[in-house]
């Protein structure tokens, strides 16, 4: 989704160029009047880019020229950072050099005149280059836009801010539940079988898997049946050790413990006996969530590794897409988790597109809400985020180009659900889509903290200055709110002070661009500018903390990005 974003690097370049220590320090470089006019060229281009954007899924050639545009606006990042450490530089100097220092930096290559001239040099190739890809612009008549006037309305978030799921949260699932707990109920108080039951749920991604499962695991009859209840979401890493270190501590979690043991550094016989300790002689409910793993002699050696020592009556739970994996898995058949009927699809879709009973006042809506139903072919993520996309808006012609874009024309795989995604990410504001879209830097099931969020859209120079009366904070805890009225983020818990939560795992793949080549070019470009950011602003004023010994800690940071 890079070119997605690109509205939101050009006003970032365009501000940043306004600012008064850009133009103080152009002009102490002569390079000015270079500035300037490279300046009024992005104005031109940043007008006609949301249009593009809008516009670039049906045009290949209009892909391409905002792939060209997104190159020369890295590149133009990069100098203007050698603008930024150069000052920077020039204030350490100033505040703490000796005259040593002073000489040595005037032969250097930082040299106020050599750095000129490598400068100059430098904005006239962008410049030219922005020229010319600028140039092709009146090619796809293309409109001007110049503020990017989408808004996201608040909601009432009071009901989203807990992992567990209520019955109220639930439709149309009830059936699908009871078939699940009486699968997990014991068939005969007498029966002693000490084998191990795995129960799978399969169906594909955004059906609501991992929703039912919570549904179940919840229901106070499981309570009464189970002394032990652990959830563990498997995700892509089909790890052993990890794996068991995520059961231990989900029972540490159950026992009381604030925080989960780090279990990494133990061994795997020692990891062995204390799994075997937490499920020795107790009946045990585990459920694996969104499990990929097709590797059927890691399955058994971990199922092995479970069964030791827990009670007769012991289940797993297990939510998977594939049905291969869910016939290895499984002791009993599948459950096949199906769309949701039109009638509980709408109750859905008014649950989240409308305030409770606000739908009576404006009938007008619902036909073409109803409509619109019939393109997300009753999947729930898709049904509940295009409510989201809906909400507290009544006026019909916003209905009806949800309803006729032609995002759902492209063409699609098998149950592919992307599009009504998709649908709503082009919706969200330009400066939300990029904060969105660094989602992708983590992996899949990452347990996000809002501190660490703020941390890196703060570093990236992405929130937006704070109103008076208001800190970095609140600019983050609005961008959260306003992705989470989107649906965009899952298991949500507000703790006064910060947010914790994840994003859904094809929520996680609408923020990666659209092929591995240009997702490797973006992230790359993002960790190059965080550590250089990093790197000139340590090295200029604590260099002598950055080795000791043979360890190099700008090296691990090259190796570790996200330890920034």
């Amino acid at each position: 989704m890079a070119e997605s974003f690109i509205f939101s690097i050009v006003e970032s370049l365009i501000a940043k160029l306004a600012s008064r220590a850009f133009q103080e320090a152009s002009e102490a470089l002569d390079v000015y009047d270079h500035l300037r006019e490279f300046e009024k060229t992005l104005s031109l281009v940043k007008a006609v880019l949301l249009d593009a954007e809008q516009k670039q899924e049906h045009n290949h050639e209009l892909q391409e020229w905002l792939r060209q545009l997104k190159s020369v606006f890295y590149d133009t990042e990069d100098v203007l950072d050698e603008f930024e450490c150069q000052t920077l530089r020039k204030q350490v100097l100033k505040a703490h050099g000796t005259i040593k220092d002073e000489v040595s930096h005037f032969f250097s290559s930082s040299n106020p005149l050599v750095f000129r001239c490598k400068m100059a040099q430098k904005i006239k190739d962008v410049s030219k280059r922005l020229d010319k890809v600028a140039a092709d612009r009146h090619k796809f008549g293309l409109r001007i836009i110049d503020v990017d006037t989408r808004v996201v309305h608040r909601r009432d978030m009071s009901r989203m801010t807990h992992s567990r799921v209520s019955d109220s949260d639930v439709i149309g699932r009830e059936h699908d539940k009871e078939k699940i707990i009486e699968l997990l109920m014991p068939q005969n108080p007498n029966d002693d079988d000490k084998s191990l039951s795995v129960i799978p749920i399969v169906g594909i991604g955004g059906m609501g898997k991992t929703t039912l499962a919570k549904f179940v695991f919840n229901d106070k009859r499981i309570d009464g049946c189970f002394t032990l209840k652990m959830w563990v979401c498997v995700s892509d890493d089909f790890d052993i050790n990890q794996l068991i270190i995520k059961i231990i501590n989900s029972v540490n979690v159950d026992d009381g413990p604030l925080r989960p043991q780090n279990l990494d550094m133990v061994d795997l016989e020692q990891l062995q006996n204390q799994l075997r300790s937490k499920l020795a002689g107790t009946k045990f409910l585990l459920v694996l969530d969104d499990v990929w793993n097709d590797d059927r002699v890691k399955w058994v050696e971990l199922r092995n590794l479970i069964q030791v020592g827990g009670a007769a009556g012991s289940k797993i739970l297990v939510t998977t897409r594939i049905d291969s994996i869910a016939s290895m898995m499984g002791t009993v058949t599948s459950h096949k988790l199906q769309s949701l009927s039109p009638e509980n699809s709408w109750s859905l879709f008014v649950k989240w597109a409308f305030k409770e009973g606000e739908e009576e006042k404006h009938p007008h809506l619902v036909n073409i809400g109803k409509e619109i139903l019939n393109k997300c072919k009753g999947v729930p993520l898709a049904v509940r985020t295009l409510g989201s996309l809906l909400f507290s808006k009544f006026e019909a012609n916003e209905w009806e180009h949800v309803r006729d874009n032609e995002i759902w024309n492209l063409p699609q795989n098998k149950d592919d659900i992307l599009p009504a995604l998709k649908l709503s990410y082009d919706f969200l504001p330009s400066y939300l889509r990029q904060c969105f879209a660094l989602f992708s830097l983590y992996p899949k099931d990452y347990q996000f903290f809002s501190i660490e969020v703020a941390r890196l859209w703060g570093a990236l120079g992405l929130l937006a200055s704070p109103r008076k009366n208001e800190t970095s904070e609140n600019v983050v805890k609005q961008y959260l709110d306003e992705l989470l009225s989107r649906s965009f983020l899952q298991d949500f818990f507000d703790g006064g002070t910060f947010y914790r939560f994840k994003i859904h795992d094809l929520v996680h793949d609408l923020a990666l661009p659209p092929n591995q080549s240009q997702k490797n070019d973006d992230l790359e470009h993002v960790h190059r500018w965080i550590i250089v950011k990093f790197e000139y602003h340590v090295r200029n004023t604590i260099p002598r903390i950055l080795t000791v010994g043979n360890f190099d800690i700008m090296s691990e940071l090259r190796e570790k990005p996200f330890a920034l």
